[in-house]
């Protein structure tokens, strides 16, 4: 592609997008309608942080969830960890909610409230990172910063053929990005990108022929769309073993609240042999007992390794266990104790084979 002629495909581009957009919006209850006022950046703040590596399926009840216990950045600031993290259940990345009540209470304490405009003061706020920050400054506060998801990514490689491989290609994609971003209506253009990508632009059998920048696409033209953009052969995920351990009594259950720091920090859960992203657990049962064993009976991925768990259900009769932290929960309460999805995995599993 000529240098000269980027200028114009970047005008057209955007006009398209911006267009598309009007018509075509998707109806999100963070969102306001394009070209109305401005959205209430704690809305936005919310959004964007449940939003990271979670579909807009997953998000949107624990978007409203949230909003209807916690309506205000200060209200979420007041609320005890242990509730914020059993709300984030099931939601994943859990250092995420961890950072959500820090955040809030930054806000609340240091900003009298107020989340900051710009995007370099965004950055400063806990568990708040380049894309969010910039996100937060186009959506809520109109400023032109340069929002680059992976809906946008994949749209944006596409539209220019940007061959060079993740995560390397990065930068040029953003550059991209940046050239084609208005000076005015930035959040709606990058809410705009984001809807192509998530609805159009998809990464397998893409849309092409309702495409508004199909005209526009480099990618289109080469017939190669799902080659872009280019990612680096897939890593093998290592395998870990865990053994999760099972004890009932009069209907309760017993539950354990996982060490602060490290995977699902500070969240309840069954009681466990210490497993973690670089080794097995131990296996070793939390008291003396006679255990039955059922193994592999889940199965969890993560980013970076794969978990399988063996269940230990205890069989005796008396339970020797007089440790500070034990936490007994009602079984036909287990929902609310905001299990994360692995141990929930678990308890599913249980209560099924108990049938």
């Amino acid at each position: 592609m000529a240098v000269d002629s980027f200028p114009a495909k970047a005008r057209k581009i955007s006009a398209n997008i911006g267009a598309h957009y009007v018509d075509k919006a998707r109806k999100l209850p963070w969102r306001s309608p394009p070209g109305s006022n401005l959205p209430d950046p704690y809305h936005v703040w919310l959004s964007e942080v449940m939003l990271q590596q979670t579909t807009v399926g997953a998000v949107k009840s624990y978007f409203e969830k949230f909003t209807r216990r916690w309506p205000t950045v200060q209200e979420l600031a007041r609320a005890d960890e242990a509730d914020v993290m059993a709300a984030w259940a099931g939601l994943g990345y859990y250092a995420r909610a961890r950072n959500l009540r820090k955040c809030a209470v930054h806000v609340t304490d240091i900003l009298d409230g107020r989340f900051p405009q710009k995007e370099s003061e965004l950055l400063q706020l806990p568990g708040v990172g380049a894309y969010t920050a910039a996100a937060i400054a186009a959506i809520a506060f109109g400023e032109r910063a340069v929002v680059v998801d992976a809906n946008i990514e994949r749209l944006v490689s596409r539209l220019f053929a940007i061959d060079t491989p993740l995560p390397r290609g990065k930068a040029e994609i953003r550059a991209a990005m940046d050239r084609i971003t208005p000076k005015h209506g930035a959040g709606d253009f990058a809410q705009a990108c984001m809807d192509i990508g998530a609805t159009i632009c998809t990464s397998k059998n893409p849309k092409c022929e309702i495409c508004p920048v199909q005209e526009q696409c480099a990618a289109h033209a080469l017939g190669n769309m799902e080659f872009f953009p280019v990612k680096p052969p897939k890593k093998t995920k290592p395998v870990r073993r865990a053994r999760f351990f099972w004890v009932e009594q009069q209907g309760r259950i017993l539950l354990a609240t996982r060490p602060p720091k490290g995977m699902l920090g500070g969240m309840r859960a069954l009681p466990d042999d210490g497993w973690a992203a670089g080794n097995d657990g131990h296996a070793k049962p939390p008291m003396a007992g006679k255990w039955q064993v059922h193994d592999n009976i889940v199965q969890h991925s993560f980013t970076h390794f794969s978990l399988e768990v063996d269940l230990a259900v205890y069989q005796d009769e008396k339970i020797a266990t007089n440790k500070d932290d034990n936490i007994w929960w009602a079984l036909d309460q287990i929902a609310e104790a905001g299990l994360p999805t692995l141990y929930a995995k678990a308890v599913r599993w249980k209560l099924k084979e108990k049938k």
